[in-house]
């Protein structure tokens, strides 16, 4: 295989640079039907939420402590904070294991991967293609439920504040920057899922492994994250920074959590990348 790619890249108007365009990929990715079953899992997800307060009345204050969700209602950007709120621990962790870890692995099995390689298409150039589109459609599955979730409070619930539970309120234009703050912080915060998802795509010919395993391994560090008695040890578990955004919907926005959480998920995604990276060059293709 090595020795096609050798002679392929002495041919004329051969780049390694334009093999497997991104676009190319993005439009593979795009028009499976996973992609579609997830994108509607969360453009749907908000009108369920509607339809759950309309069922059961408006939020109250539970003995006496008012919670974010108890004001999401009082406006559309409350209502997409509360999506947010309720989807970051678990429904957004779904969508980034399922883009990086069905990436690799789903070309093994469908044993096409080592026909991309005789293209001839670079491994790096392979991995690469695949990690951004994996990343730029986890990041439109963390954009597409609050933008659903603003225009279907605002339908709702009008278009007004962002009604803080601890007192005071931001303005529509001060409350969509900061969700927009949010959703880049989520993104981030996410990145360690996706970097578990991409090393372990690259390192079995099952998908559901790959996702499976993402997903397994972030609810253990969310598990581990609930263990007080590790004290100081949690500040190295991602999970612990997990609702760490929460300080940016406030009237003066604390910026040392989100800071702090977006340290160790980068750390952690940058070494699993690496390692996805360095074990798939030396990987022997045969499926």
């Amino acid at each position: 295989m090595s020795t096609v790619a050798e002679r392929a890249e002495t041919a004329d108007g051969y780049r390694a640079r334009r093999t497997l365009p991104l676009r190319v990929e993005l439009a593979r990715q795009f028009k499976r039907r996973r992609t579609l079953v997830m994108g509607t899992i969360l453009a749907v997800l908000p009108f369920v939420l509607v339809l759950a307060f309309a069922i059961g009345g408006e939020p109250g204050g539970r003995n006496g402590r008012i919670t974010l969700m108890d004001t999401a209602t009082a406006s559309g950007a409350n209502f997409a904070a509360v999506n947010l709120f309720v989807s970051a621990g678990f429904l957004l962790v779904i969508p980034v294991a399922l883009f990086c870890g069905d990436t690799v692995a789903s070309e093994a099995s469908w044993s096409s991967l080592r026909y991309l390689l005789a293209a001839p298409v670079p491994r790096a150039r392979l991995l690469w293609s695949k990690l951004v589109v994996g990343l730029g459609m986890s990041l439109a599955a963390m954009v597409l439920l609050p933008v659903v979730a603003l225009a279907v409070g605002t339908a709702a619930y009008g278009w007004g504040p962002l009604e803080i539970p601890t007192g005071g309120a931001l303005a529509p234009g001060t409350a969509a920057q900061r969700l927009a703050v949010v959703v880049a912080y989520l993104f981030v915060s996410q990145l360690v899922t996706a970097g578990l998802a991409f090393w372990l795509s690259t390192r079995t010919d099952a998908p559901l492994g790959a996702v499976g395993g993402a997903v397994g391994l972030t609810i253990v560090g969310n598990v581990l994250d609930a263990v007080t008695a590790l004290g100081h040890w949690r500040d190295f578990l991602p999970a612990h920074w997990q609702f760490a955004w929460a300080d940016a919907v406030q009237p003066s926005p604390e910026w040392s959590g989100m800071i702090q959480g977006s340290a160790v998920s980068l750390t952690y995604a940058l070494v699993l990348f690496a390692l996805a990276f360095r074990g798939f060059a030396r990987k022997d293709v045969v499926s």
